[in-house]
């Protein structure tokens, strides 16, 4: 199993955990970088959120 499948698994069983994870990513980057790049981040974070979403809870 490769580690995208892996990665996949885990964002199905735990979809909200990786949303939360996914916002608390683009807080940090925001904070680093003065929220210069907010706009895009924001993006970021709203596509992810939709692929997570998306993709939905997986049975194991």
């Amino acid at each position: 199993m490769s580690v995208m499948d892996k990665l996949k698994n885990m964002l199905g069983q735990h979809p909200e955990k990786a949303k939360e994870a996914v916002e608390r990513a683009g807080d940090v980057i925001d904070d680093r970088t003065g929220g210069k790049y907010a706009d895009k981040v924001d993006t970021g974070q709203d596509k992810a959120g939709e692929y997570i979403d998306r993709e939905g809870p997986k049975q194991p």
